[in-house]
């Protein structure tokens, strides 16, 4: 299905978000430092951790928000409320205002704007495209994030330290562009709810108590607990992106030469070297989802598994081990291929534990792994003040390891639950 043939609404969509997805990306990534510097890495890691709670709850709710409301006013109403809090953010940043406080406030009503924008966003494609051609309009979605993951951060690197209160400006002016965007040239698309349901659906937790009932299903089933615990400790290494990370490398890389000629060079700091490796590491997704994913067809899933976090364990031992531009650069190949080793495999793996009647409700459960992963995994920071980089390095590893493990065995669970079903 070729872009031109889209509905209007995912073609407003895919070039408006492609806008904020790149500003965003310019700051987004630096801001751990951010509070990290402001707060101290214990208190950050906290208060990040904090942060993330209200988005899960966002997260949980924007399902049902986007049922109730409608797609295009919580995406309408999400754009501005995001544009909003980074203006008040920019404001706290600004040459007048100095408020780590205000600005980590904000930051977390984005987060939680962000958290009710996405399923709303989600649903809109299922709305218009069907079935057979949706997994093509996600991929270029997709692959229109990476690209801006590879742009922004490039671009973050040369202006943030500097202009960070410039790029919080221009990011909350350009959500609220976005948000009158599509007010304008978007159309609604939420099928018309029945009176007796949207009675039924009147009470705001009425969805997640029911939601928080499907995720009762994970303790019922062996094989998928295993699945859900090991992609939460896995996650805690793959999470590190723009957590410990970029913390670790502000704190390593001074003045390191990145390229030389002559008498020229390019000197990096430790902001523009992450910028460096995160643009990296969404240019390699970029260009090699599609191969790789082809390439793990050709083994075994209980091998791509395991091996895809035994490489995650390898890249969190050499990020440990070096304070190098260069070695953080081969470590990111590393880290980025164990990514790309399991990112065509998980969602099909769901599909074969679930019963038919019961897919929707497996694929809400798994997406646990993740929401409890990005929850916990800030408090690897004040971890490092306790224990020390290299240990946490170590720790995250380890992590890593015990998931290979606990794949294992789901793959021993699950093989022997399909032999007796057979």
């Amino acid at each position: 299905m070729r872009i031109r043939d889209w509905d209007p609404n995912l073609k407003v969509r895919l070039f408006s978000e492609a806008l904020i997805n790149i500003t965003f990306w310019m700051f987004f990534p630096f801001l751990t430092i951010y509070f990290a510097e402001e707060f101290g890495k214990s208190k950050a890691g906290f208060l990040l951790v904090f942060s993330q709670i209200f988005s899960v709850i966002a997260n949980l709710m924007g399902g049902y928000c986007a049922d109730r409301f409608g797609r295009k006013r919580m995406m309408v109403l999400s754009a501005i409320g995001q544009g909003l809090s980074f203006l008040v953010f920019a404001a706290a940043s600004s040459p007048w205002l100095q408020s780590p406080w205000i600005g980590f406030i904000a930051f977390a009503f984005a987060g939680v704007f962000g958290s009710f924008y996405w399923p709303a966003s989600q649903a809109m494609v299922a709305d218009v495209v069907n079935e057979k051609e949706r997994s093509n309009v996600f991929a270029i979605f997709y692959t229109s994030t990476n690209i801006a993951v590879v742009v922004g951060p490039i671009l973050g690197a040369i202006f943030y330290v500097d202009y960070r209160f410039q790029l919080l400006l221009f990011a909350g002016f350009a959500c609220i562009l976005i948000g009158f965007i599509l007010a304008k040239w978007t159309r609604e698309t939420a099928p018309v709810q029945k009176e007796d349901s949207i009675q039924a659906d009147r009470k705001w937790y009425y969805f997640l108590q029911n939601q928080l009932k499907d995720y009762t299903l994970i303790f019922k089933d062996k094989t998928f607990l295993l699945f859900i615990i090991s992609g939460v400790l896995v996650g805690q290494t793959f999470m590190q992106l723009d957590l410990l990370f970029p913390v670790y490398m502000k704190e390593v890389v001074h003045n390191q030469t990145l390229f030389s000629l002559g008498n020229w060079s390019f000197t990096v700091g430790g902001e523009q070297a992450f910028g460096i490796i995160l643009a990296e590491n969404g240019l390699i997704v970029v260009l090699l989802t599609v191969f790789v994913t082809k390439w793990m067809t050709s083994f075994t899933e209980r091998n791509v598994f395991v091996f895809s976090s035994v490489i995650y364990a390898i890249s969190m031992i050499l990020f440990s081990q070096t304070q190098w531009i260069w070695g953080f650069i081969f470590a990111m190949v590393i880290f980025t291929f164990a990514e790309l080793m399991g990112a065509g495999i998980q969602q099909s793996f769901v599909s074969k534990l679930a019963p038919d009647h019961m897919r929707g409700q497996y694929f809400a459960a798994a997406s646990l792994r993740f929401t409890i992963a990005r929850t916990i995994a800030p408090l690897s920071i004040p971890l490092t003040v306790l224990i020390g980089y290299e240990w946490s390095f170590f720790l995250l590893s380890l992590l890593a390891l015990v998931s290979a493990g606990l794949y294992w065995l789901m793959f021993y669970s699950f093989e022997k639950k399909a032999s007796m079903g057979s």
